[in-house]
């Protein structure tokens, strides 16, 4: 069985000569859910980016066995991965939520009748169904939360990768899309600030700063760390 992600010493500067990843060597196994925490600055969107090759650095990147290049491979390696960005109005551009949920499915092609199933598939994982025909941009910021799951779970993913998938939500939203994030059975890598998530649904942390993983393992474990959390900018949840 191969790896869902697996990335060996990938590295990767920026135009302006900024270093952001130094030799980054990661691997997830399937159904994993792995969080991905550190300070600003520290690599972790950039590292979240080279997972379906919007960003091609130096060194090797696979998804479920595939190698992510700016060649042949990336269209099967983006419809494996779901990315779902930190801000939903990113992802939401169409005029109503089914446009939204349907746009990869159509553009991969499939028929019409796969891609209503996939619509009501994915909105009924994310308990929206009833906003079918709803205007996106009339939703609240958790409700388009789910409906930007909800495009990505239409392209049947393998992988979900979410940047700071909590962010911007009243405590009511957070707990239920943590409930949501809960019941997926997806491998889940999620880049995030806010360690309460972490600790809740995330068995596995790793800890990234100045472009390089510095620690990587239980978050029970971790957690417990503050000396360690404390000198990569990071507080253990009260």
């Amino acid at each position: 069985m191969h790896h869902s992600i697996e990335i060996e010493r990938l590295s990767y500067t920026y135009p302006d000569g900024h270093r952001a990843l130094d030799n980054v060597s990661l691997v997830i196994q399937p159904g994993e859910k792995v969080a991905l925490v550190g300070p600003n600055g520290a690599g972790k969107s950039t590292l979240i980016l080279h997972l379906n090759g919007i960003l091609i650095g130096e060194g090797s990147v696979r998804v479920c066995g595939l190698e992510v290049t700016a060649d042949g491979n990336l269209g099967k390696v983006r419809s494996m991965v779901g990315l779902v960005f930190q801000s939903p109005d990113d992802q939401l551009f169409s005029p109503t939520v089914f446009d939204d949920v349907a746009f990869g499915s159509l553009y991969q092609g499939l028929p019409l009748d796969e891609v209503n199933k996939r619509v009501d598939e994915a909105l009924e994982a994310v308990h929206m169904a009833p906003y079918l025909r709803r205007v996106s941009h009339h939703l609240s910021v958790g409700e388009k939360k789910r409906i930007a799951i909800a495009t990505v779970l239409s392209m049947q993913p393998e992988v979900l990768v979410l940047d700071e998938p909590t962010s911007g939500l009243d405590p009511r939203a957070r707990r239920s899309l943590i409930h949501l994030l809960r019941e997926l059975p997806l491998t889940m890598l999620a880049s995030t600030h806010d360690m309460h998530l972490v600790n809740e649904l995330f068995p596995r942390m790793v800890i990234m700063d100045e472009g390089r993983i510095v620690a990587d393992g239980p978050t029970t474990a971790l957690m417990t760390d503050v000396p360690l959390l404390e000198a990569h900018g990071l507080e253990p949840p009260c």
